[in-house]
């Protein structure tokens, strides 16, 4: 019997899908829970089933069970954020815009997804990190890697090294504090707003510096 056209049009479609490992499922449906849930409300059984895979393929893959899990899910959140906030910042090289459209982009993303995908570092960590020390490790450094990428941006663009420095902090707090703002109040209005505010204090400290050092 002869294939028909959509029969073809649906094999190359599903093979030309990157095929998605049993690890990586069962670390993305643990960031979804969590994000959702919480770390204490998020159990092995839910994961498992989300992940469709067993609770023996999550203890295979994590032998120290949801806290190992965890730290998978911080880890995974911190190198998604650096990618994306990192693609954004090189492809616009005035800084001040790239911090609205990266803002915009997180604000569209939270309202796609029902206001539930909010940051997976801060959900999975916040409520966990005070009595995991691995949790919150995991999470320190990965709010140490966010920072070091803005402050080698600010710095690249001109901006003074130590108030860049201290304005990359300012970015990566504002920037949590703003989603977890809009993830609650189910609105855009708190990133829009960072993202305009962050951008005025971008565009300050570049002023700043180039009065400073007209020649930079």
């Amino acid at each position: 019997m002869e294939e028909s056209p959509v029969d073809t049009a649906q094999e190359q479609e599903s093979a030309s899908r990157p095929v998605v490992g049993t690890r990586e499922r069962i670390v993305r449906a643990a960031s979804q829970l969590m994000q959702r849930h919480g770390y204490d409300g998020t159990g092995i059984k839910q994961i498992s089933v989300t992940a469709n895979a067993t609770p023996g393929s999550v203890y295979h893959f994590f032998p120290g069970g949801k806290q190992e899990l965890a730290v998978a899910v911080i880890r995974s959140g911190e190198q998604e954020f650096i990618d994306e906030l990192d693609a954004v910042m090189r492809a616009e090289s005035d800084p001040a815009e790239a911090l609205r459209i990266f803002t915009a982009l997180l604000a569209d993303g939270l309202h796609a997804s029902g206001w539930h995908s909010g940051c997976p570092v801060a959900a999975t960590a916040l409520g966990a990190a005070g009595r995991l020390p691995d949790i919150q490790v995991a999470a320190a450094v990965a709010l140490s890697h966010w920072h070091e990428l803005v402050f080698e941006r600010l710095k690249e663009a001109g901006i003074d090294e130590e108030e860049a420095r201290g304005l990359a902090h300012t970015v990566i707090s504002t920037l949590e504090g703003a989603e977890l703002s809009a993830q609650l109040s189910r609105s855009r209005e708190p990133l829009d707003l960072a993202g305009k505010h962050l951008a005025r204090l971008v565009e300050g400290a570049r002023g700043a510096t180039h009065r400073h050092h007209p020649g930079s």
